[in-house]
């Protein structure tokens, strides 16, 4: 859809039907208005073709008027510093020359709002064209800036510019994910990444009504910077500075990105949630200066359930093992955690990496350690083979770190008639589950199991376990394909016996199958 009409993009005169210019005669105006300053009006004919219904017209004109600007931009013909109204212009007494210079920087703002809009036009070449042309100004203006410079240099970079550009990108109407994904180059500039997330700061506090369109832009922008961890990585800036300028560019400054996402983190979709989570941990928090303040954040997201309470394991192992957080509850509801579904979600890996981390200390109560232990080895009789082979040497190494938990597997004292086993599946409290008077008769029972591999992992506890740990990262990842993979690159040692006995003259010589159907007949 094209934009609306705006002020300042045409001459006074009566409406008349919009004329389609060809490429060629778009050059030459911008020619004559380049060499000619009489000719200065037909500017009004190329900001109009801006408007146009037709795609290829609106491409040639922001081509066109990219040309013109630019080149008046690069020979300083543009009014610097403060711009007086048109009617102030006109009324005051002003030079030919200064006029000129005002009259082409009205028209340079009018272009550069017509770019702006043509962000939301339906075309996304159209869009790509205007986002193009927006990012050629900003760093022309940086190079040659239409306002005062303060006494630090920041009015050097054209934020006000920029900030347009970005309130483009965060549309409330539609996603512009593939835009942002353009956008991406631009990044890759120091000052343009800081200024970025500088005008996501300010359009994130103008919004407000958060909607989901919005939220996911946001993250989607925010997500594709990347963020630099010493301030000597800070090297490739848009803008030329001296060698006190990049001092004072401290790379602290850019951490505005963790409070931007901590401002729109609340109430979101399930879908942008679990993305939120999966990169909190390693893009957001690190660049924090209080990290703490997301606790609020990720217990609520970790007492939700599901694979949301997955994710927000990563976010609560570093709060709670780098920021000293206290969850008094972390361990219960971890546990709770364990149920059939967990073999099956897609963060399978993650979730058992981060368990077996938050199991590690020596400090843990014998009977939390226990209760984890016993509740796997149930969950392992209904578990796919592919996670069997990851779980039974967890749950060992789980026994080898607390050798108290050892009468899981050997209880001396007990004799070997059958009795009730104690465990409380249905129990939510780990201290009320029984597991320490229980025993782990699961893995004994998955001796018996129809996968080889399961059966060979599972006889482990029938010797004594050594205190060597069992490396888990390499079966972590393991799915069912890959298993059965490996098993068929496996060659027999031995060939393997289809008879008891070798068939013989199946159909031929004297007392074959074959004659003995004859002969019944």
């Amino acid at each position: 859809m094209a934009p609306s009409k705006r002020r300042n993009v045409s001459a006074a005169k009566p409406e008349e039907p919009q004329k389609s210019l060809s490429r060629k005669e778009m050059d030459e105006k911008v020619e004559r208005i380049l060499h000619e300053r009489r000719c200065a009006n037909e500017v009004f004919d190329l900001l109009e073709l801006l408007q146009a219904e037709k795609e290829r017209d609106v491409l040639s004109a922001v081509s066109a008027c990219s040309h013109l600007f630019s080149s008046l931009l690069q020979r300083g013909e543009l009014r610097l510093g403060h711009l007086p109204k048109e009617e102030d212009m006109l009324a005051g007494s002003y030079s030919a020359e200064e006029k000129y210079a005002m009259f082409m920087r009205h028209r340079y703002n009018s272009y550069v709002e017509l770019l702006v809009e043509l962000l939301e036009h339906e075309a996304f070449v159209v869009k790509e064209s205007s986002l193009c042309a927006l990012m050629n100004f900003v760093s022309t203006e940086a190079q040659r800036p239409l306002q005062a410079v303060d006494w630090d240099g920041h009015c050097c970079f054209p934020r006000d510019l920029l900030k347009a550009v970005v309130r483009g990108l965060l549309s409330e109407k539609e996603d512009t994910a593939l835009l942002i994904s353009r956008f991406q180059e631009f990044l890759e500039k120091d000052d343009v990444r800081y200024y970025t997330m500088g005008a996501v700061s300010d359009s994130v506090g103008r919004v407000m009504v958060v909607l989901p369109v919005y939220q996911n832009n946001v993250f989607t922008l925010m997500s594709n910077i990347n963020m630099p961890k010493k301030e000597e990585e800070l090297r490739n800036f848009l803008l030329d500075r001296d060698g006190q300028s990049r001092h004072d560019w401290k790379a602290a400054k850019l951490k505005v990105k963790a409070v931007l996402m901590a401002v729109v983190l609340f109430q979101l979709p399930s879908g942008l949630y679990k993305k939120v989570l999966v990169v909190l941990h390693d893009a957001i928090l690190p660049h924090m200066s209080q990290p703490t303040l997301m606790i609020d954040f990720l217990t609520a997201a970790y007492d939700i359930g599901g694979a949301i309470s997955l994710l927000a394991l990563n976010g609560l192992f570093v709060l709670i093992h780098q920021h000293n957080l206290d969850y008094p509850d972390f361990y219960k509801k971890l546990y709770n955690l364990l149920d059939p579904s967990v073999f099956h979600v897609k963060y399978r890996a993650r979730f058992f990496h981060l368990a077996n981390l938050f199991l590690s200390s020596s400090h843990l109560p014998v009977y939390l350690v226990a209760a984890f232990a016993k509740r796997l080895s149930r969950l392992a009789l209904t578990a796919p083979p592919a996670a069997l082979i990851m779980i039974l040497p967890f749950i060992c190494n789980l026994i080898r770190r607390h050798p108290a938990c050892r009468v899981l597997i050997h209880r001396p004292d007990v004799t070997d008639e059958p009795r009730d086993d104690p465990f409380l599946m249905e129990e939510k409290d780990p201290a009320l589950c029984h597991a320490m008077e229980s025993s782990l008769w699961e893995l004994q029972t998955l001796q018996k199991h129809y996968h080889p591999d399961v059966v060979r992992v599972a006889t482990v506890i029938n010797k004594p376990l050594g205190e060597q740990e069992n490396e888990l990262s390499e079966l972590l990842e393991l799915s069912g394909y890959e298993l059965f993979e490996r098993n068929l690159q496996q060659e027999l040692k031995d060939t393997v016996a289809l008879e008891f006995e070798p068939v013989t003259q199946l159909l031929q010589g004297s007392g074959g199958l074959l004659d003995q159907h004859f002969s019944l007949e």
